[in-house]
């Protein structure tokens, strides 16, 4: 069913034109933010050939990448590279390891480079901020930290496991797993909650899309939400770039020598840290979506207040309320099952999210979430960009 979705998106989406973001009657246009989902579009083609072996997509891919991606390895506006350039230079590299694709030594070596480039890149992002940590901040500005930008640590961290480091004024050489770890904790810290009564809304799990700190000291000063209803109540698709963003890095923790660990506090406390935040949003995630796994916008959305127990029945997307949001369930699908291969299916906690994140995937595939229509180049329907707007 994606195919012909796919092949639709390359032909009306040509390089030139700005990047597809969200459909309008079936059909991808753009919201010009910052660009962030041109990796998608050629990473998707990439997905297709993985999934099928259809060569057909990853040529077309694997033709435009080196064209359309190049601005984006040196772009510092954007807190977005692990969507961007993992998505594609990341994957050609790994078909060619895996040995599903052809390239010479050239190409490899370009795509390791961008891999590379784009990592030191986007460290270049950063702001310090109190107990002498710091964060890649997001597009609004110096003094934000994003929950999605956890995402973007994997640029860091293949960048880093490449041998990249960020050359700086003096010849300084700063360190891409540093920086990683710092903005982990940051985002642990200040953006997940864990009930401790940091304010009269700490749920366990819970999180704000984005974090504000003074930029004169780099103090914590409050929460906010770029994307979400409020700043009190969980925007889901933040949520869900948390969950799975921590899961993530606890894959990459493995692939990490101890001694590198160690000048940051060591691998105990760092993976008991990462896996903290990842099982607290998972259980806020399981006890606050609806019982088919697809989750409401926002938990404090204000008229799921009109909708009795909304989190005891499936989630219906026709409702004349509030709108639910099938990508944060995708999102966050991803997430669970990589917190619960993680933990392993003989740790009960891990078979628990391994078979929630695959119930959640059970609910995608079928009606009224999977795309059907050829006429319409989303593969899932119900999905939200941005409520608000």
């Amino acid at each position: 069913m994606s195919k012909p979705k796919v092949e639709s998106i390359d032909a009306s989406c040509p390089a030139d034109a700005p990047s597809p973001v969200f459909t309008v009657d079936g059909k991808y246009t753009a919201r010009g933010w910052t660009e962030w989902t041109r990796g998608f579009q050629y990473g998707s083609q990439l997905v297709q050939f993985d999934a099928t072996g259809d060569a057909g997509p990853m040529e077309s891919a694997q033709a435009q990448i080196n064209d359309a991606m190049a601005s984006h390895l040196t772009h510092t506006g954007v807190h977005d590279h692990g969507f961007n350039i993992i998505s594609t230079y990341g994957n050609l590299r790994r078909l060619k390891r895996e040995g599903r694709i052809e390239a010479s030594a050239a190409e490899v070596e370009l795509w390791t480079m961008a891999l590379r480039v784009s990592g030191a890149v986007q460290a270049m992002r950063w702001s310090d901020c109190e107990e002498g940590l710091g964060y890649i901040y997001s597009f609004n500005g110096p003094h934000s930290l994003f929950a999605d930008t956890i995402r973007s640590l994997r640029s860091l961290a293949v960048a880093h496991s490449l041998g990249q480091h960020l050359g700086g004024e003096g010849d300084v050489q700063i360190n891409l797993l540093e920086r990683l770890l710092k903005h982990a904790e940051s985002t642990a810290r200040w953006v997940v909650f864990y009930g401790e009564g940091r304010d009269v809304y700490d749920l366990p799990g819970r999180v704000a899309h984005e974090s504000h700190f003074d930029v004169n000291n780099g103090a914590y000063r409050c929460s906010g939400t770029q994307q979400g209803y409020s700043a009190f109540s969980t925007w889901t698709r933040g949520h869900a770039w948390v969950l799975l963003g921590f899961a993530e890095q606890l894959e990459y923790l493995q692939t990490v020598n101890d001694s590198e660990l160690e000048p940051f506090g060591g691998r105990e406390s760092i993976e008991a840290r990462f896996l903290g935040a990842a099982t607290a949003t998972a259980d806020f995630y399981l006890s606050e979506t609806p019982s088919c796994g697809v989750p409401y916008w926002d938990t404090g959305a204000p008229k799921l207040g009109l909708m009795g127990d909304w989190r005891s029945a499936p989630a219906d997307p026709y409702n004349d309320h509030e709108p639910v949001d099938s990508s944060a369930a995708a999102i966050a699908c991803q997430g669970l099952i990589r917190l619960g291969t993680f933990l392993g299916r003989e740790n009960p906690q891990g078979l628990h999210y391994l078979s929630a994140g695959l119930t959640v995937m059970e609910t995608l595939l079928r009606d009224p979430y999977l795309s059907r229509s050829a006429d319409h180049q989303g593969l899932l329907l119900h999905s939200v960009y941005h409520v608000p707007n």
